[in-house]
């Protein structure tokens, strides 16, 4: 409890000290958002989807795409939209970055595995400098200051696409939503060098699953207060929701595995 506390109180300090900047972050790290759905979205209207693809999960897939879609409806959407009117933008713009921060080791390991070392070295600048100077991460002091430097996304599934893996067959998390057999596995890969797990040594925030649980819907349900237009946007451009996703997240996945 006392490492909440701690991060309570920073938060007030973020707050305090540095409204501005921070409302400005925000207010780019919203349109960004948006204009990568936008990008992706416009690629996927150039191309149809794949006909007689292999997808021996269609059934439960469709099933778990309305069940995920009225979860969205019926309780992430209200619980999402009051939390976004109730917490300040710069205190969940500051709560994204600390997130982002706490993320470092995955995306530091993955650059490693795919030989991307400049990006690796990125990566540990930016992680001791926004953990430093910037509050335990709170602040992104590179983006504040106009350095030439950047985060770096990757994950084990990614990694595992560069090896030459295949994304294999197609499947719709609980929650989480689409993804495939390469990125379900490459998950629980990452997930050892996640933070938010349980541990037992001061490197995990988490004491119990109850916490490691807690934490994880905490940071999505934050993240999702900067997207929940995206997924309305989604909704409504789609005549069939699971295939529109389906697709739209393999565009998204074969993208980010290029760049």
């Amino acid at each position: 409890m006392k490492k909440y506390a701690l991060i309570l109180t920073l938060f007030s300090l973020l707050y305090s000290c540095n409204a501005k900047e921070l409302n400005n972050e925000n207010i780019v790290n919203t349109n960004s958002s948006y204009m990568a759905f936008e990008d992706i979205s416009s690629e996927f209207d150039k191309n149809t989807p794949k006909q007689n693809e292999f997808d021996p999960l269609s059934g439960y897939n469709r099933a778990m795409t309305s069940f995920n879609d009225g979860f969205y409806l019926h309780v992430s959407k209200p619980v999402v939209s009051t939390y976004k009117e109730v917490v300040h933008p710069n205190i969940r713009t500051g709560i994204s970055n600390f997130f982002t921060n706490l993320g470092f080791p995955i995306r530091f390991l993955n650059n490693l595995l795919q030989f991307k070392f400049q990006n690796s070295w990125e990566e540990l600048q930016l992680f001791v400098l926004n953990t430093t100077f910037g509050v335990a991460g709170l602040i992104d002091v590179a983006k504040q200051n106009n350095f030439d430097i950047k985060h770096h996304d990757e994950d084990f599934g990614q990694t595992l696409a560069t090896w030459g893996v295949g994304e294999g067959f197609h499947i719709v998390l609980p929650f989480l939503g689409p993804s495939n057999l390469r990125d379900t596995f490459a998950f629980f890969v990452d997930d050892y060098v996640n933070p938010l797990r349980k541990g037992d040594t001061s490197y995990y925030l988490a004491d119990s699953q109850e916490e490691s649980l807690g934490l994880r819907t905490f940071k999505i349900m934050n993240n999702s207060s900067f997207t929940l237009d995206v997924y309305e946007k989604v909704r409504k451009d789609a005549i069939d929701l699971y295939p529109y996703l389906k697709d739209l997240h393999r565009q998204q996945r074969e993208r980010q595995i290029k760049e």
